[in-house]
């Protein structure tokens, strides 16, 4: 069976911990052996985050601005494919060492965006660290196109998120496959690029959903199974008496209810866009129980025709 991971930020740094190699590192270990698990019975693509390390090399450019002011702020495009190196290089060596007869091919992958994407002129996507009012004045004066809003008592940068159209690499990511390779690809979303004049590629100063590009990637790749791993099932009525843990469902039921924009909402979106398109089934899950997730047994499950059915409390 085909399978595309998207793998939440959550799986490379638990809520609260300090963005240290060691803990990336130690969390990328658990997410690598689950994974290995399933490698050597499927052909699997990982589709991972980077929101925190994207954030970091921007502090970090920040802070050599502040000794060498003839560097200019690094683009969000050049920052992503950073990240993709750095998060692609631990997931493939624990890869590695989970299981050494895995073939792990790790790929820089661009993501297309329309540059007519209304999401453009209202950039809402809050990246890199916090800043005080004196501190976000000179910011931007450092980077003068950076946008800034309030987020709390404090300021951080904001950035467009338009929605993926296309996937240059998507082609080779298959190739990788057919030959036996376990793939790393679109890392963060993708690195953003729009194709201009003649067809020629450039980089754009935004940041893609990942789990929007992770569905895309699985519709071109004609994955039969799609899975967004987060913390577990979904959940109607989450966190009130009431709350229901879905075992499975279908794109139509789901559409009668309304899912936070801020989290579960845009992994609902992916997943009923997947299971319209008519290529196999979606479903939701924790990575520690991946396994059960395939096979049904855990996580909530998206498929067609009707109905929804719940776990037993």
């Amino acid at each position: 069976m085909r399978i595309v991971l998207a793998l939440g930020g959550n799986a490379l740094l638990e809520r609260g911990q300090p963005l240290t190699a060691v803990n990336q590192r130690n969390n990328i270990k658990k997410a690598a052996k689950a994974i290995a698990t399933i490698a050597q019975e499927h052909q699997v693509v990982i589709v991972h985050g980077n929101g925190p390390q994207v954030g970091l090399l921007i502090e970090q450019n920040s802070e050599y601005q502040k000794n060498n002011p003839a560097v200019t702020a690094y683009p969000m495009d050049v920052l992503g494919a950073e990240t993709c190196g750095m998060i692609g290089y631990m997931l493939q060596q624990e890869l590695y060492n989970a299981d050494r007869t895995l073939n792990i091919t790790s790929m820089l992958t661009q993501t297309c965006v329309d540059i007519d994407d209304p999401a453009f002129d209202d950039p809402t996507k809050f990246v890199g660290p916090v800043y005080s009012d004196e501190e976000v004045k000179q910011q931007s004066l450092n980077n003068p196109s950076a946008i800034y809003k309030k987020d709390g008592d404090y300021f951080r940068r904001v950035v467009s998120s338009p929605r993926p159209t296309d996937i240059i690499e998507s082609t080779q990511i298959e190739h990788l496959l057919e030959s036996g390779n376990t793939v790393i690809a679109c890392g963060g979303g993708g690195i953003p690029v729009f194709k201009g004049d003649n067809g020629i590629l450039v980089g754009v100063e935004c940041v893609i959903d990942k789990d929007l590009t992770a569905e895309l990637l699985a519709e071109q790749i004609r994955a039969d199974l799609f899975i967004i791993l987060t913390d577990g099932a979904v959940y109607l009525n989450y966190g009130q008496e009431n709350q229901q843990a879905i075992q499975c469902t279908t794109p139509g039921e789901l559409a009668n209810y309304h899912f936070p924009a801020g989290s579960m909402g845009p992994k609902i979106d992916a997943v009923c866009q997947f299971v319209s398109q008519g290529l196999g089934d979606a479903a939701i899950g924790a990575l520690d129980e991946l396994e059960a997730v395939i096979a049904g047994e855990s996580g909530t499950r998206i498929t067609q025709g009707e109905g929804m059915t719940f776990y037993s409390s």
